[in-house]
This record gives structure tokens, sequence and C-alpha cells, in this order.
């Protein structure tokens, strides 16, 4: 009997000792594994084509999954489901945690995108010839929108109140609209795909690049240098508390390399502009 027991004692140790090590395996593997939400042009690309490969080298998996909305890679990033997310700007992202009672910080800037005008029905490249109610398509997400509409103003066709946060402008905010132009609010990745049931449309640099526009071509773009502009760096975001884990640092590193600028460099042609 006291054999048995001394047996039974033995392989409960050795099941208790594997469980253990395979806890302290799975645990080990998890943390070497970055999981990120990105928009697929440019962000996932640029993940997938450079970083992925810069994070091997250091002994991490980097998992993208992309999205072709603003809502979700957010609340991914909220609930754990996702240790980071490259989509968005610090504007948007600080007016998301205030509406949704987020927990969202930015760790690097990595790039900005110009907004950009683009062709619909309409086909001249002067806008001073739009015809008066033409339809006009913009953004009607809180920060996007008020960039589309500084950048109609910087175009000569509307005028903005001059005491309101910019970040925070929308329609009402105009103060002159001469050609009484059909100002439609769209969700942002609509509007590359809806421009022939408008005039022109305002686009985001992602959706832009996502639907084949080039920026050679656009318009009117937005002014590199302005205040307004600076503002809409696009950020790596993770939840608060995670941004000094040693994965996310990792991640961080790679993605503010050279080797991700010469590449933003050689791909997009000023569409994509390195902030680092």
């Amino acid at each position: 009997m006291k054999k048995l027991i001394k047996l039974f004692t033995t392989a409960l140790l050795c099941l208790t000792l594997l469980a253990a090590t395979l806890g302290l395996s799975a645990c080990s593997d998890k943390e070497k594994v970055i999981t990120i939400g990105a928009s697929p042009t440019p962000h996932a690309e640029i993940l997938k084509d450079v970083v992925a490969g810069l994070l091997e080298k250091e002994g991490y998996t980097l998992k993208v999954t992309e999205y072709n909305d603003y809502v979700l890679p957010n609340t991914a990033v909220e609930n754990g489901d996702l240790d980071a997310n490259y989509f968005q700007h610090n504007l948007y992202m600080e007016d998301f945690n205030a509406t949704r009672n987020t927990h969202l910080k930015a760790v690097a800037n990595v790039h900005y995108e110009p907004f950009a005008i683009y062709r619909g029905t309409y086909k001249s490249g002067d806008l001073s010839g739009l015809p008066n109610g033409s339809k006009v398509l913009i953004p009607n997400d809180g920060t996007n929108e008020a960039r589309a509409l500084y950048l109609l103003q910087q175009s000569g066709l509307i005028t903005l109140k001059a005491d309101v946060v910019s970040s925070k402008v929308t329609k009402l905010d105009i103060t002159s609209n001469p050609k009484n132009l059909d100002i439609v609010e769209l969700e942002a990745a609509q509007v590359p795909i809806s421009l022939q049931d408008g005039a022109i449309g305002v686009i985001n640099g992602n959706y832009a690049l996502g639907n084949g526009l080039k920026l050679e071509d656009a318009i009117a773009t937005e002014d590199a240098t302005s205040e307004n502009t600076t503002q809409y760096v696009n950020v790596i975001a993770v939840k608060v508390g995670n941004e000094n884990s040693a994965k996310i640092q990792a991640l961080v590193k790679a993605i503010t390399g050279d080797e991700v600028k010469a590449y933003i460099q050689e791909k997009y042609n000023g569409a994509v502009v390195t902030v680092f």
C-alpha cells in the first residue's frame, strides 16, 4: 500500500510539474505574438511587408487583422482581443475615448496622409468652375468631417466660423457657401466608392489609396504645413497600461525604423509621409 501511495504521489507531482511547464510555455508563446488591427491600405501593407519581418528577427510573430471601419479596431484593443491598432490619428482616438469611454493611448507617431479632393461627375481641375448646387461628399465622423470642411475652405468653396475648435467644426459652422453646395456626409469608406454620386469628394488618404486614387490626380490637397494638418498624424494605439510591455516596445521600435521610412517613401510617392 505504501508503495502504491508513493507511486501515486510521484505521478501527481510529475503531472503538476508538466502542467506548470506547459503553462509557462503557453504564456511565453503569447508574449511572443503581437496582434494588431489595421486599415488595409497603407497600414496593413506597411505591417505585413516590412514590420513583420523586422519583428521576426527579434523573435516575435506579428498577426495582422484588417478592418474597413474606424470602430471595431478600437473596441478590439479595449476588450483585449488585440494588442494594438494602426489606422487612426490622435484626434480621432481622443474623441473615441471621450464618447465611448475607452482607454486608448498612442505609443508611436508614424505617418501622415494628406486629405484630398477628388473628381466625381465634375471633371475639371479648377474648383472655381464647380457649378452652383453641386453635391460634395465628405466623411461623417467627427474629426474627419472637420478636416474635410477645412480643405473645402482652403480651396475657396466655403467659409467657416473662426472661433470654433478646429477638430469640432461641423456643417453648422459654415458661414458662407456662395455656390450653395450640397454637402453630403457619408461613412468615410463610402466616399471613394460613391464618387459618381457627387460632383467631388473629400477623401481620407488611406481610403483613397485603397480605391486606386492617386494623390497627383487630386484637384486639391491639404496644406501640409498648417496647424490643422499636423494634428492628423497616424499612430500606434494600445490600451492604457500595456504601453511598456516588451512586445509593444518591440513593435514601436520596428515601425519607426529606417526600413519602414524607406518603404513608405518608395511605395506611396507622397501620399503617405513619415513623421519620425
